[in-house]
């Protein structure tokens, strides 16, 4: 499966067995549209993410990251103590590809440059 979204929180790499590693993260898929009414709806999914390959790009899976990912996605369903049954989705990851390292408000206020909205353009 092949999806992109926006990560909730800084992944975590965790030591396993022997030298291996594994990168944890959870990414939010967003869907955006109006209804017949005209009313805007947004429905959000959470994706959590395991990758085995490198674990050098933990560094880069930082909150608010938009990444497009590729590999095995699952339903898996558990018993939750006050809850009762409930269901995540989980993806095995082949490929992960980064799209932006900083959150959209902070890259928004990056690209802003005090005094240059009365700056003219040369030609």
């Amino acid at each position: 499966m092949l999806f992109t979204g926006r990560l909730t929180a800084n992944a975590e790499v965790k030591a396993v067995k022997g030298k291996k590693q594994v990168i944890n993260f959870t990414v939010a898929l967003n869907e955006r549209w109006k209804n017949k009414a005209g009313d805007k709806i947004e429905k959000t999914a959470f994706v959590e993410c395991a990758y085995w390959r490198n674990p050098a790009i933990g560094e880069y899976l930082t909150k608010g990251t938009v990444v497009e990912i590729s590999g095995w996605v699952d339903a898996e369903v558990y018993q939750h103590a006050k809850d009762g049954l409930k269901a995540r989705l989980v993806c095995t990851c082949r490929t992960i590809k980064l799209f932006s390292a900083l959150p959209k408000s902070e890259f928004q206020e990056e690209q802003k440059v005090p005094g240059d909205e009365n700056r003219d353009l040369p030609l």
